[in-house]
This record gives C-alpha cells, sequence and structure tokens, in this order.
C-alpha cells in the first residue's frame, strides 16, 4: 500500500485565530512546502462537506491543522494523535447541527469524521496540528487578522507539519519494505 497524505488548514477566516489552519495551509501552499504525490496540502477552510470527500479519497494519515484551545499559553503548537473513531476533546462524535440535518459550516472535526464513516468511509491515522489562540469564537466575527502571537506560531507550525507528515511516510515505508522483503524471499524460495 503507498502512504497517501493529506494534509488540510481548517477554520473560519472571519473570526480571527480560527483562520490559523488555513493560513498555515496557505504558507506551506506558497511555498511548495511537501509537494509530491504522496502528499496533498489544502485549504478547507470551512468546507466540512469538501473536507469530508476528500477523506474518502483514501488517506494512510490525515494531518489537520487548526485553532485548538488546550489552556497554555496562546501561540503554543501542538500535536495531537487523533482517534478519529472517538470524541476529541472540544467536541461530540454525533453533533447536532440542528433540524437533524448536516450544516456544512459549522463542521467540527469530529463531524466531518462521522461524516465520513456516514458515508461508508474510514479513516487512517490523524493528527491534528493545533495552535493555542488568543483570539477565539464569535465576540471575533468579522476579525480577519490573527493575533501577533498566532501569527508568529505559523513558521513554527509549518515546520511542525512538515515533520508530522515525514515521520508519518517514513513509518508506513517501513512496513511495506519488510512486506516486499518477505515476499521477495518468499519467491526467491519457492
Amino acid at each position: 500500500m503507498t502512504a497517501r497524505v493529506l494534509v488540510a488548514g481548517i477554520g473560519n477566516i472571519f473570526l480571527g485565530d480560527d483562520g490559523f489552519g488555513v493560513e498555515v495551509a496557505q504558507e506551506m501552499l506558497r511555498r511548495g512546502s511537501l509537494a509530491g504525490e504522496d502528499v496533498k496540502v489544502g485549504d478547507y477552510g470551512i468546507r466540512g462537506y469538501d473536507l469530508a470527500y476528500e477523506i474518502l479519497e483514501g488517506y494512510t494519515t490525515v494531518v489537520l491543522i487548526d485553532a485548538t484551545q488546550r489552556g497554555d499559553a496562546p501561540g503554543t503548537v501542538y500535536v495531537i494523535d487523533a482517534d478519529p473513531d472517538a470524541n476529541l476533546p472540544d467536541v461530540d462524535a454525533d453533533p447536532d447541527h440542528g433540524q437533524g440535518a448536516f450544516q456544512g459550516h459549522l463542521m467540527t472535526p469530529a463531524a466531518v469524521f462521522h461524516l465520513v464513516r456516514t458515508m461508508g468511509g474510514t479513516m487512517g491515522q490523524v493528527f491534528v496540528v493545533g495552535c493555542e489562540p488568543e483570539t477565539f469564537g464569535p465576540e471575533n466575527i468579522g476579525q480577519m487578522e490573527l493575533s501577533a502571537v498566532v501569527a508568529a506560531a505559523v513558521p513554527q507550525a509549518v515546520d511542525t507539519v512538515e515533520r508530522v507528515v515525514r515521520d508519518s511516510l517514513q513509518a508506513m515505508a517501513i512496513p511495506a519494505a519488510a512486506a516486499a522483503s518477505d515476499q521477495w524471499e518468499q519467491g526467491v524460495s519457492t
């Protein structure tokens, strides 16, 4: 199996630091970070349906980039090894989108995972590269800039995403190489 990695920047650029994931993805696209056939970098913003459909294309690893409130100092960058079959810390596994219907612009990562499973898809390994926001929530509506401390964390987040992707590709390559070696040895010995 060829390792394929999806890197998805998510968040709302109209809510201050909630646009962190989008900014990191845009910076990676500007730099050409991780360009190659095994890695896709995209800015998914608040388009939960688009992200769910992309995940259905079959990736061994998904790396979400998002503002993540965990209680540390604003600008702190986190790597979370997320279980897509469990609840993320701040969301429900079966979210209520009102009237029983999905609302694509309100989709949290857990809601996207739920939608993928609902459509018959499966999830590989999921990481969240998050940043502790300084400005977050509806009181920041219309604020289209990251706070200074979160903007300063963007380069660190790009480096972190690149490391997570390289480590994931390397981890997938080792078992694939061992399997290929076993197949070769079995072919030689028969």
